[in-house]
């Protein structure tokens, strides 16, 4: 017996939604798992992930970079880095330079 493309393609249509509600049913299971032995064991996120930093960890810090540019009329300054600003694009920068 042959069976026809549109009838295939709805076993298949029904086939991923049966995959689709068991994967979902036993994420759940492994979720509900999981949550039980980190309680049992009282397990933190670096038990679980080390190396990973959790959100609670404070954040990285950043060194400012000193600026290497400045404009004599208007004192505004620019690291080099990034575009650049309007006040030195295109010139010669050698004259901005901060000693």
């Amino acid at each position: 017996m042959t069976t026809s493309y549109k009838e295939l393609l709805a076993q298949r249509e029904a086939l991923e939604q049966a995959i689709a509600q068991a994967r979902q049913s036993e994420i759940a299971s492994a979720v509900a798992k999981v949550r039980e032995l980190v309680a049992e064991y009282e397990l933190t996120v670096q038990d679980v992930f080390p190396g990973r930093a959790g959100k609670s960890a404070a954040p990285k810090a950043t060194s400012k970079v000193a600026a290497k540019y400045r404009d004599a009329a208007t004192g505004q300054t620019w690291t080099g880095r990034g575009k650049a600003p309007k006040w030195i694009e295109g010139k010669d920068r050698a004259p901005y330079v901060i000693a």
